[in-house]
């Protein structure tokens, strides 16, 4: 009876010993603020408040993208943003970054409504930039995968506009 007993707790531990390493050897993809892969290289922000804060703090503008799991045209959006790299670039290194899949209480980031996709710039000093627009007239803020040569140089307009403005 004390052999099948010891027997059977060595059976125990080592079957625990195996399925511990085998869990610990399991690769599992980082969780991130990306949301669905706009850019898992980028540092992102938890909240919109978070965002004005490091704005302000590091002189740099904040780039606010809302959108949403199962729209379509923010899914194509998030493909093209992720997949170019000056874009990419630019986000790393010179925007504080925010994605957001819920409005926030702050309705100068909804001035013509609240649809999605939408990519509003907010500059170091908490002004939300209304006048940096994409090119559709029905829909200032949004773009499409085409239009990402016009979001680059939004881009690079919020960040001349620090230079000049502030």
């Amino acid at each position: 009876m004390l052999h099948s007993t010891l027997a059977l707790s060595l059976l125990l531990i080592a079957v625990s010993s195996n399925l511990a390493m085998a869990i610990k050897k399991e690769k599992r993809a980082p969780q991130t603020l990306s949301r669905g892969r706009w850019g898992d290289e980028i540092t992102w922000v938890q909240t919109y408040e978070e965002g004005l804060y490091q704005a302000k703090k590091s002189n740099k503008p904040l780039m606010v993208i809302h959108h949403l799991e199962d729209c379509q045209y923010c899914q194509a959006l998030k493909k093209a943003f992720a997949e170019n790299e000056e874009i990419q670039e630019m986000a790393q290194n010179n925007f504080v970054m925010l994605n957001l899949m819920h409005e926030t209480t702050d309705k100068n980031l909804s001035p013509d409504g609240q649809y999605v996709p939408r990519i509003m710039f907010v500059d170091p000093s908490l002004t939300v930039r209304a006048d940096i627009t994409g090119r559709y007239s029905n829909r200032l803020y949004t773009y499409e995968p085409q239009d990402i040569p016009f979001l680059i140089e939004n881009m690079k307009k919020a960040l001349r506009l620090i230079q000049t403005e502030l």
